[in-house]
């Protein structure tokens, strides 16, 4: 099963992948995780990636395709993939097929998750992430025990620069220029499955896998 979830920022995304993964025993290969995770720990691909993801552009092309391409040459993907947030342009897709024409291998399906901006904005600005250990918490959905503190390590928790108000504006108009005509790109090949992303992210893994013909 290697399956693309398309979406703009805060449609949940990360959730479906990480519950896709756990149940069908495929990667989840996330290039937003892979380009944080380089940011704080200060690598060159984080140097490159830090400056973009803060004023909510993205990251060039060739690097994220060189990021996903190694990727999928890893032994866990060989029997299947859930790519979050990859492809984010028409050049990236057709970058995608042509690696996986050369390995023999094809996109099975893309899920779209179609959410309200309104919901998206609430969604991403309430965020609260833990600096030392990665952990994702919301202000209302999913708030630490103590407010500012993780729950995992007692760090101080912070808003990501990209999450704030005016930064997922941005991201979010960026998506609707660069990544929303991957839509009818798929649309047109017959594999795009909409769903709607809002609701309960067990409800909407339900429409996930019904989508992907999983029962």
């Amino acid at each position: 099963m290697n399956v693309i979830l398309l979406g703009p920022p805060g449609a949940g995304k990360g959730t479906q992948a990480k519950k896709l993964s756990a149940e069908f025993g495929t990667p989840q290969i996330s290039t937003g995780d892979i380009l944080r995770d380089a940011a704080r720990r200060g690598t060159e691909l984080g140097k490159l990636a830090a400056p973009l993801m803060q004023s909510g552009q993205l990251v060039p092309d060739d690097l994220v395709v060189k990021i996903v391409e190694e990727c999928l040459r890893q032994p866990d993907a060989s029997r299947g993939f859930v790519l979050d947030g990859f492809p984010r342009t028409i050049p990236q897709a057709e970058a995608l097929d042509a690696a996986l024409a050369k390995a023999g291998r094809k996109i099975d399906a893309v899920v779209s998750l179609d959410v309200p901006e309104s919901t998206l904005i609430q969604r991403i600005s309430g965020r609260r992430s833990c600096a030392k250990d990665g952990s994702v918490y919301h202000l209302n959905e999913n708030p630490p025990r103590q407010a500012g503190i993780c729950d995992k390590c007692s760090s101080p928790l912070i808003q990501r620069e990209d999450d704030q108000e005016d930064k997922v504006r941005e991201r979010l108009a960026v998506y609707a220029r660069q990544t929303a005509p991957l839509k009818d790109f798929y649309a047109k090949r017959g594999l795009l499955r909409s769903i709607e992303g809002v609701g309960s992210p067990e409800g909407v893994y339900l429409d996930v896998k019904k989508a992907l013909g999983k029962p």
